[in-house]
């Protein structure tokens, strides 16, 4: 089972994949103090802040999506995609 941090404020992202078979972690606005030494598969955010993107690439190896423009489908093909 893949482990997902998902920012707060994207319940229905977290939902839709915890439904999905994804353990689902949320999270607050101040991503990168929380994800880092955590051992994440992928990072879902926002995107409300640019530097977010900018700061987990510098503490996590872990793929970052941003799911501003994309529905709870999307962001779950993306993850797949990533993650095989």
């Amino acid at each position: 089972m893949h482990k997902i941090a998902v920012q707060e404020g994207l319940d229905r992202i977290g939902e839709y994949l915890a439904a999905r078979g994804y353990q689902v972690e949320k999270i607050g606005f101040d991503a990168a103090s929380q994800v880092k030494d955590k051992d994440y598969d992928a990072i879902v955010l926002s995107g409300i802040n640019d530097n977010f993107l900018g700061v987990c690439d510098t503490v996590t190896r872990a793929p970052v999506i941003i799911a501003t423009g994309m529905t709870e489908e999307m962001i779950y093909q993306q993850l797949e995609k990533r993650l095989q």
